[in-house]
């Protein structure tokens, strides 16, 4: 069975852990590498390959917008699903303009997190 390759990119430590955690106990996906920033995660991106990547919005560096915006381009058949706290910024907007493929609170129940990333992932 492929695994789904995912980079988490977030600039709170205990989120990449939670996430960490969460993806673990799952066959078919496996975490790739972790980004502390949206500057990290375009690099990151770009060696490591991901299949998707959850990006947050608000970090330091590059924004999670500006950073979607980076990868969709360079990398169009990674996706890209955004898991934020703010769900009305324009940061939000902006992120989903750059082609994230969609978006997600952070206080989404575990198992709607797991289904969307095997939607988006599909």
């Amino acid at each position: 069975m492929k695994k789904i390759r995912i980079l988490l990119a977030d600039d709170h430590m205990l989120m990449r852990m939670g996430l960490s955690t969460l993806v673990a106990y799952e066959d078919d996906m496996t975490v790739v590498g972790e980004a502390k920033d949206g500057r990290q995660a375009v690099e990151l991106t770009n060696t490591l390959k991901p299949d998707l990547v959850i990006m947050d919005l608000m970090m330091p560096e590059l924004s999670g917008a500006e950073a979607t915006r980076l990868i969709r381009s360079a990398h169009p058949d990674v996706k890209i699903m955004v898991l934020t706290s703010f769900a009305t910024s324009k940061e939000m907007s902006d992120a989903i303009t750059n082609g994230a493929d969609g978006a997600l609170m952070k206080d989404t129940a575990a198992d709607d997190l797991i289904d969307a990333i095997r939607r988006i992932s599909g």
